[in-house]
């Protein structure tokens, strides 16, 4: 057995760990000439991270990222509306990463490098397409000039390629524009000192006026206590650009939405104002397919199922997928085979993942404040909602992501 992976993302060296470790040939082929840092914040849930942890980087993404503590909704007034544990202090046997994209990924591929050896890596190669027959699959590659390079035969390809993925469009050519939800967003990382527990995800205001996600995702990093504080602004507006992950953003597109949010907690608008850079991304996803897999070609993460970014779990899913694909690979004597089986686990599932992304994520709970109070202060939130409406509202999430502490302890199916 030998597989080609097209994308050395996050899924795609996940991919290629988990079929090292279990003796299958993995050879990773990356578009990029060159593998950067890019990205801002991504949270590891605990169903994912447990995984991290079976390959042994646990102690590495330690390190690298920040264990978190706790889940922190308010209003745009700064008044707090619910707090939960996260993470091992959840009782959670896995913890939770708050983590730069760029460093997770750079974990991982030090780790696949390191184990598999520096050849079974190479930069520099675009996917063009694939062909098989029933002994195999013929991967094409050009370089960055757009030169062809020589196909690859494997037999298995898996396409880790994201969200413009080219065996996607291959697999699945009629297939329409990415749906927009009617949300942009602007991310960017700044130097900041702590704020409430130190290891805090913050949800904040809503869409109509403006929302935030903030969190810590490196710790310490002058050596007098600084962190690097990851944030995310949502506003809704028919305004958007075509999806890319690096593109420029420009401040005064959106910080009037926050200019009055100065907190006892923290001063968001001098948050943003002090982020190096700032990008600019519309809040879109992908009508779920319906397959797939082709033969010995199948999808994978981002590929298989772009969703908007508003449950933590894009990367934990093609986590996910990763394992459950390795698992099956290993020792199959039937490729093809064991592609089939690995859509038919986790098609379903991602597209409960997808289509809550959209009407029910965790912020659920700071939309229902903000309908139920009409967007006024309120002086108890229990007169607004129950503490068990709001628990029982973030414990449903975790249960259609798979995260909920019965799944991964067993003692739910």
């Amino acid at each position: 057995m030998n597989v080609v992976i097209v994308g050395a993302g996050i899924g795609g060296l996940t991919l290629a760990l988990l079929l090292q470790r279990a003796g299958v040939g993995a050879r990773v082929f990356e578009a990029s000439a060159q593998i950067r840092p890019l990205g801002v914040g991504i949270n590891v849930l605990p169903h994912a991270s447990r995984e991290l942890g079976r390959l042994g980087l646990e102690a590495e993404l330690t390190r690298n990222a920040v264990l978190t503590r706790e889940a922190a909704f308010f209003n745009r007034f700064g008044q707090l509306i619910h707090r939960e544990p996260l993470g091992r202090d959840a009782g959670y046997e896995a913890p939770q990463y708050s983590i730069h994209r760029g460093d997770l990924q750079r974990v991982l591929l030090d780790a696949f490098v390191e184990r598999a050896g520096a050849a079974q890596l190479q930069t520099g190669w675009r996917c063009t397409g694939f062909t098989q027959d029933a002994d195999g699959v013929s991967v094409g590659f050009v370089d960055p000039d757009g030169s062809a390079l020589p196909a690859q035969r494997a037999d298995v390809v898996v396409a880790c390629d994201g969200l413009h993925s080219t065996i996607r469009k291959q697999l699945h050519p009629g297939e329409g524009e990415p749906r927009y939800s009617g949300i942009n967003m602007w991310r960017g990382v700044t130097r900041w000192k702590p704020f409430l527990s130190g290891a805090t995800m913050v949800r904040a205001g809503w869409l109509t006026h403006g929302k935030m996600v903030i969190y810590p995702i490196r710790d310490d990093i002058d050596g007098a206590g600084t962190q690097l504080v990851n944030w995310v602004a949502e506003i809704e507006t028919p305004k958007h650009r075509q999806r890319d992950w690096t593109r420029p953003g420009e401040l005064g597109d959106f910080i009037g939405a926050f200019a009055d949010w100065h907190f006892d907690w923290l001063d968001v608008p001098a948050l943003i104002r002090g982020a190096d850079a700032v990008l600019e991304f519309p809040m879109v996803d992908q009508d779920p397919l319906p397959w797939w897999t082709q033969g010995r070609a199948t999808l994978l993460g981002d590929a298989a199922h772009p969703m908007v970014p508003r449950g933590s779990n894009g990367a934990g899913q093609a986590i996910l997928d990763a394992r459950c694909l390795a698992d099956l690979l290993a020792g199959a004597l039937d490729p093809a085979a064991a592609l089939a089986a690995y859509e038919a686990q986790r098609l379903e599932a991602t597209t409960r993942v997808v289509l809550t992304n959209r009407s029910n994520p965790p912020d659920a709970i700071i939309r229902e404040v903000y309908l139920r109070s009409g967007d006024k202060p309120f002086e108890r939130i229990e007169d607004v909602i129950s503490a068990d409406e709001l628990a029982t509202m973030s414990e449903r999430y975790k249960q259609v992501a798979g995260y909920d502490r019965g799944a991964l302890s067993g003692t739910r199916p």
